[in-house]
Parts: structure tokens; sequence; C-alpha cells
């Protein structure tokens, strides 16, 4: 690393915060953009001085890797060849067509597309290479195809904002019709008659308030307003079930939610509510004729039971439980078809897929014999079927996609992942750990490592973890981090309180008032797997994104001492301010899983305890770099900018810590398939380098 560059330094314009009676003072809030919203939209908007500071970040990061460039492109070459470029999924049967999507050599987007049923020559839908050209920028939202197959649904983002714009496309000809619907969410349905498309509205705080009614080939200045949602604190949804028979309006927060209903054959009536919303209960919904099927943790029922009720009187008193709950088993997902349901659940920390016939109840199971694995189940099209789609990988082994036949218990492998350059899953072992944490629980720990590594305490690990939300890290393949395996490092992912890996217990003992189990969990994973030889402390680099990005702001305040570097993604870093902070997007809908310290003084108190920008302190810190997205939505990039100037200001070593900020993506950082191995080999080289292996 160059050590004569001298790194940026952000100037301290103090800014002082008064709240219940407390008051803070921040050096760096003026990062924040006052024109935010407009940036999202138009990044050349945003202020020069702000601009300056992050393009002079970007500009030290630049230099201070600049020896590693070759690695990079190493690093880049190896997983490009890991990934087979003319790829295809297997497509989808819907009623006389397949629909499917694949990828060109050398092509960044992908190519949606459909096929007669039985054969016959393909129909390009989207090339999503040719939407994408000249754009910095560009992401498919939906490809959604009508009842009658006439017209295809899809939205694209050019900003990286998630700001979408929603297109209707004539299939035959290929052409769009005249006009755009602006400043949509991802997603929309078709009524069963093709004729009307439903689809939400942002508004100019990027939440997703109002759903409207679109009448194809219509102004869309004269769409109808469906159904309104007042309360900042929810997202809302549409989707249909998969019978195609009821468009469902999905309103949620993190532990709440309300549906309503409309005849997707009868698109002009108004919604109907299945049950009202109740602070702390769940449930979606699937139906079968007049019955609905619903996935609820209604009463006491935290890990989630299946119960179903009319669709002419849907509500609570007339749920029947048909899946009781059994603690400690999570039923994750369900959905109905013609003769049977299925569900996704996971007990002891390993999913499985459960067949219920609907004729008589009988069940049975679809699992794995693997010590760490991911199970993935598809929706498809067809309502009317015996065979479901899945997919498997470890850690070891490629994703397969199967079908199965319910009635036969067949499975019929119709594809797997290919690495054109070679795999060997002898090469490697897999493991799941069990770490102790100070309270007696036991973290779970995925680990692989190539055979040939030593486990004597010198190997290098890199330590992966999330842990917010109720969201589970699956066990899964993973191409991208055999670029580290094969260069001696242990990849280890934990399964930290917070998400839902051990059941809905172990989401509720890592949020809002217990949020700090998240990150002893992980400080303890970190500790057993030096106690137990796999790398020692200052050989471990800490990465996680988003909510994981707070973790990793939270564990080097804890634990510095306990970790050789730390990878911060977009990282949720300035927990405090943006809580208080009810006009941007996430906010008000994050209360529930962090607490509202507004109205809350004891949230407030507990929030400022561990977040991280509030509590960087005049110490030692890791190797720390920091990633953001100009236009990132949910995790704004003044957190990022924040946070890594007030570490320079404060911090008292001489390791190197530095910021990117991509200035033409958000969140989920480039959008084609090889820019995006581009940022993965930025960090990987990153942990390389500290760790004396580039």
């Amino acid at each position: 690393m160059k050590q004569d560059t001298l790194p940026p330094r952000a100037e301290a314009r103090p800014q002082t915060i008064k709240t219940h009676g407390v008051t803070r003072q921040d050096d760096f809030a003026w990062l924040r953009a006052e024109n935010w919203q407009e940036v999202m939209k138009d990044p050349s908007v945003l202020d020069d001085d702000i601009r300056a500071y992050l393009e002079a970040e970007n500009a030290y990061q630049d230099a201070q890797m600049s020896a590693t460039k070759p690695l990079q492109e190493q690093l880049f070459a190896e997983m490009r060849g890991r990934i087979k470029e003319d790829d295809s999924s297997v497509p989808s049967p819907d009623g006389p067509f397949a629909y499917g999507l694949r990828f060109e050599t050398g092509g960044q987007q992908p190519i949606f597309f459909r096929t007669p049923r039985g054969g016959g020559s393909e129909t390009i839908l989207i090339h999503g290479d040719n939407e994408a050209s000249g754009k910095a920028y560009f992401k498919i939202g939906i490809a959604s195809q009508s009842p009658d197959h006439k017209l295809l649904a899809w939205s694209y983002d050019d900003k990286g904002s998630e700001y979408y714009t929603l297109r209707i496309r004539d299939i035959e000809t290929g052409k769009d019709r005249d006009y755009a619907i602006q400043d949509v969410g991802a997603g929309g349905v078709f009524s069963a008659d093709s004729r009307y498309m439903f689809y939400i509205r942002l508004d100019a705080n990027h939440r997703p308030s109002k759903l409207f009614r679109h009448e194809v080939g219509t102004d869309p200045s004269t769409d109808t307003l469906v159904y309104e949602e007042t309360d900042p604190g929810f997202f809302m949804g549409v989707g249909k079930t998969q019978s195609g028979e009821t468009i469902l309006i999905d309103i949620h927060d993190h532990e709440t939610s309300e549906v309503w209903m409309i005849p997707a054959s009868d698109p002009l009536s108004d919604p109907v509510l299945i049950a009202p919303r109740e602070t702390g209960t769940e449930y979606s919904v699937d139906d079968h004729g007049d019955l609905l099927y619903i996935l609820t943790n209604s009463g006491s029922s935290e890990d989630f039971k299946i119960v179903t009720a009319p669709k002419a009187a849907p509500g609570k008193a007339n749920w029947q439980d048909l899946v009781a709950h059994k603690p400690g088993r999570l039923i994750l997902s369900h959905c109905v078809y013609k003769t049977f349901m299925t569900r996704l659940e996971r007990e002891d920390g390993l999913p499985r897929i459960i067949i219920h016939r609907l004729a008589d109840g009988l069940e049975h199971s679809v699992a794995f014999d693997e010590e760490a694995y991911s199970l993935g189940l598809g929706g498809g099209y067809e309502f009317d079927t015996t065979d479901i789609r899945f997919t498997y990988s470890s850690m070891t082994t490629p994703s397969q996609t199967f079908d199965y036949n319910v009635e036969t218990r067949e499975r019929t492998l119709r594809k797997e992942q290919e690495v054109p350059s070679g795999h060997n899953p002898s090469d490697y072992i897999t493991r799941r750990l069990m770490a102790p944490a100070a309270d007696g629980e036991l973290v779970p720990v995925s680990i692989l490592y190539r055979k040939d590594t030593p486990l004597d305490g010198s190997a290098p690990l890199l330590l992966y973890g999330y842990g917010s939300y109720g969201i589970s890290i699956p066990a899964s393949f993973n191409t991208n981090c055999l670029s580290l395996v094969d260069r001696g490092f242990v990849y280890a992912l934990t399964h930290i309180r917070g998400g839902k890996d051990k059941g809905f217990r172990w989401y509720k003992d890592g949020r809002r008032e217990t949020k700090k189990n998240t990150f002893t969990d992980f400080i303890a994973a970190a500790d057993h797997l030096v106690a137990e030889s796999f790398t020692s402390h200052d050989r471990i680099i800490a990465q996680g994104g988003s909510a994981g990005g707070m973790l990793m702001g939270a564990v080097s305040n804890m634990a510095p001492e306990k970790f050789g570097g730390i990878i911060a993604e977009v990282p949720f870093v300035d927990v405090l301010a943006t809580m208080l902070d009810d006009t941007l997007p996430l906010t008000p809908p994050e209360w529930p899983e962090w607490g509202n310290p507004i109205t809350d003084k004891t949230a407030y108190e507990y929030i400022a305890s561990y977040s991280p920008y509030d509590n960087v302190a005049a110490k030692d810190y890791p190797a720390i770099f920091a990633l953001g997205g100009l236009t990132d939505p949910r995790v704004t990039y003044w957190e990022p900018a924040k946070w890594v100037a007030k570490l320079r200001a404060l911090k008292t070593d001489t390791n190197l810590l530095m910021l990117h900020t991509n200035m033409d993506a958000g969140h989920g950082g480039a959008s084609g398939r090889f820019d995006r191995l581009k940022e993965v080999a930025r960090v990987q080289a990153f942990a390389l380098m500290v760790t004396g292996k580039a």
C-alpha cells in the first residue's frame, strides 16, 4: 500500500442535536445532501463539496490499492472463468409456452425468452444488453407475461435508486406501448383478462404508498387509485396466488402484516380485507377454490402454522388449523397447487420441503444428508401440475435444479451448475461448527476450506455475518469465495441471532432491545474459530453488507483487536441519526426492527449505545474498507462517508482505512454480472493484501 499518499480529511462542521434531553455533536452531518431525493433520480445535482470529498476518497482508495491491480484482474478472471457465460435457466412451462432467461457469451444482462411448449423457435422478449446499451447502470425488475400470453409487463431501473420505469410490450411485434409509467416499484400483476395491470407508485420519499390499476393502452395519468397506505411505517407489495385467481395487496413491516384481495377475474371490484393488521401478527396467503390457505404466527405460533379460511368470510374468527404449530420447526413459505400444497421449513438449522396432499393430508418430505446445505423452492407458473422445481447446493456442491413429481416421488435433475474452469468438490471440506456464546447459546458456523489448508492457526479466514430482519444465510455454493479458499483462506458463514437460522426465537433474540446479541455472537464465532485453530485473530477478515455492515461497525468498536481487517459494504452504521430521521425511505418501517428513538427514550439510549458512528473512539482499529452507492435508497451514501470521516479524525492507529463510493449505482452495487465481479475482486484483493497474501 502507498504510505506516502495522505488520506483525504472531511472538514468538521459541527452540528448539535438534542433528543430526550441528550445533546450530541455531529461533525460530519453536512455530508447528508439536503436534496437527497433529487440526487436519487439525478446524481449530477449532488452538492459540489460532497462530491469532491467522495471523489477524493475514491482516488485515495485507488492509489492505496494500485499495486493490487494485477491481482484484481487475476481474481476477476478466475471468478469470470467459473461462470458459464452462455448460461440459461430451465424454462418454466406456462400454458402453451415455456418461459426462461439466458445470457450470451460476453453479455452482462439477461435475455428473457419463450419457446412453444414441446419445441419450436425461440422468441426473445427482452434483450437486456440491448436495453442497457449506453447506460452506466441498468437492472430489470420484472418480466411478467399476461395470462393470454400477448403482452409482457417489464420494468427497469437505470440509476440504481430503485425507482423503476414500467413498460408494456406487445410480444408479437416486440414493441413497447408508446408510454411509460415512472417511479414505480419493481413488481406488477395482470388481471385475468389481461386488460388491466396493477402496480405500485413510490412517493417522493421512496415509499410504496399507492396501488394503481392501469388499463392497457390508456394514458397512465388516468390510472385508478385502488389502495393508499397512509402509514409510512408499512411497505406495500402486489402479487397473485399460485392459482392466478386472486390478486393480493400485501401491507407489512418487519413484524406485522395485512393482506387485501381482489378477484383477478373482477379487477374493477374493491379490495377485500382478509384480516386487519395486529401488531406482532404476520400472515401470507395462497388460495384454492373457495378456500384461503394462510401461513401465520397468529396466537402463540411464533414458528408459524398454516390455517384455512373461507374466501367469503376470511377473518381470523374463521381460521382453522391445517398444519399445527410446532416449536422449533420454522415454516418459511407455502404454495398451493390443484392437488397438493408445498411448504419450505427449517428445523435444527437445516431446510426441507414438505409435500401435503390436499385430499387426505398425507405428507412426505424432500431432504438431503449433507452437514450443511441450501434448499430453494420455486413456485413455477402453473397450478394444475404434479411437478415442483427446487434447487439444492452446499458449500462444496454446485447448484442443482430438480423437477420433482409429488405422486411418483421421482427427482429429475434438470440442470447442474457448470464451473467451466473446473471444480472438484473432493478438494474441499465443509463443516458446521457450534460456537458457544457468553449466555450459553450455541451459534452455528458453516465453514469451507481446502483439504490441504493447515489448521494450526496460521490460515487467514474470512468471517461473514448479517444477523438482521430474520434473514438466514444459506450454506450454498459460492464460486466467488473459491478464489480466497484456493489461496489458503478458510471461508466461514456465521448464523448469528437476528436471523431465523434456529427458528423465530433466534430472530427475536437479536433485534430491538436484544440487538447486541448479534454482535456478541459474531465475536463468539471469531473466538471459537481461533480456539479451534482454524485461524488467529489478526488473520480474520470480517465482512458484512447493509445491516451486516452495521455489524461490522459495531464489532470494530467492541472488539477491534479480534480482527485483522473489516469489509463493510453499504454499511448501515449511522443507526441513531437514521432512525431519528422519519423522512428517509426506510426509517418508519424499520422501527419494529430497531426501536423508535423519536418517541422512546429507552430505545434512543440503547441504539446510541451500539450505533457504530456514534461509538467511534480514539483507539486503534483494524484495517477497514467501506463501500457505498451514491443512489442507494436503503443505506444512503452518507452513512459510510460519515463513518470513515469520523474514523479518520479519531482513530489512533496507522492501519489502512478506505472508502469507495460507486457514483453510478445504489444498494446492490454494479448491475452487470461481470461488473459486479470487479467489485468482488476489489474487496478480495483487500483481504489478501491485509493478510499478506497479495
